[in-house]
């Protein structure tokens, strides 16, 4: 990738909400207690699903690569954001863009792919269960694993060497709280238009193909459900599929809003507070909403909590 052009620029400025400075300390208790319960819900999640035997699953393999995803997902923003608040030189080094920029996009990627195996892992326990075990064998989620990584990773790639090799012409103030495509473009001095349909195209495989298919596995769902006649069984069905689909609707909605759109139509502190939501407060939320509407999960919680219990005694 050619970023010579841009060699001597050192660093960014990265602006956030420094127009508003009565937002500062709020904004950074927020992202403080946003950050810590990220942590500590994932890693609960990471540690339940690793040492419980019954959640030695596909769909809780799944899950488990979820909640790294969103741990490095979030970590790759928020310490920064964290000490820019903190400090009145808010400002990010062009090495440190470049990497937060690759891998802000690169689990951003991966995480709408991976939503989508886990949407599949659903369709087929449902629709297909005589065949889940066949289909959804070790060899087959660790191939559909690799490849939602390796394709999030070349997105990644690809969408980051188009926008840093836009021309800035010396313009370092990212009206931003951290590196990302839309702002970084907003740079540039030189015609985006054809840039941004190439990124705008990339952003439709990596977010419209993965949405539509989630939707197909959830029609078929919702029919082979309705057709339960036992009402736990189809009160079981839906609590777990009901937990994938307000992620997929939190992460995807607000990612299409930003993505899929002219960068001009979105008002800048709006598609702030939108990057700040699918970031950082969709990986908070997805513990919780995977914890409190699973069965599984709270009874896995509660036989953890008690096996510690024991052994401190």
């Amino acid at each position: 990738m050619n970023w010579a052009n841009e060699s001597s620029m050192k660093e960014f400025v990265l602006l956030g909400f420094s127009d508003k400075p009565w937002l500062q300390k709020p904004l950074f208790v927020l992202l403080l207690i946003s950050y810590t319960t990220t942590i500590f819900g994932n890693v609960s999640i990471m540690m339940v699903c690793i040492l419980d035997p019954k959640l030695h699953t596909p769909m809780y393999f799944f899950l488990t690569n979820l909640s790294i995803l969103d741990l490095c997902y979030t970590t790759s923003t928020v310490p920064h954001i964290l000490t820019n608040i903190s400090h009145n030189k808010k400002t990010i080094s062009y090495a440190g863009c470049v990497a937060q920029l690759i891998t802000f996009l690169a689990l951003g990627a991966t995480e709408c792919l991976l939503l989508a195996v886990m949407s599949f892992d659903r369709y087929v326990a449902i629709c297909r269960p005589l065949h889940y075990v066949v289909i959804m064998n070790p060899w087959f989620c660790l191939r559909m694993i690799a490849f939602s990584w390796f394709t999030g990773f070349s997105n990644s790639v690809l969408q980051s060497s188009l926008t840093l090799n836009m021309p800035r012409c010396g313009h370092q103030e990212v009206d931003h709280f951290f590196c990302e495509v839309p702002a970084l473009l907003k740079l540039s001095c030189a015609d985006t238009k054809p840039i941004v349909a190439e990124i705008f195209f990339f952003s439709v495989l990596i977010l419209l193909i993965p949405v539509t298919l989630i939707l197909i596995s959830y029609g078929f769902i919702a029919q082979a459900v309705l057709r339960i006649k036992s009402a736990e069984g189809r009160r079981k069905a839906f609590g777990t599929c009901g937990s994938h689909m307000v992620v997929v609707s939190l992460f995807f909605g607000t990612s299409i809003y930003m993505y899929l759109q002219p960068p001009s139509s979105t008002s800048k502190d709006w598609g702030k507070i939108v990057s700040l939501f699918y970031g950082i407060f969709t990986p908070m939320l997805n513990p919780l909403i995977y914890s409190l509407r699973n069965k599984d999960m709270k009874e896995a919680f509660k036989r953890l909590m008690l096996l510690t219990f024991y052994y401190k005694k």
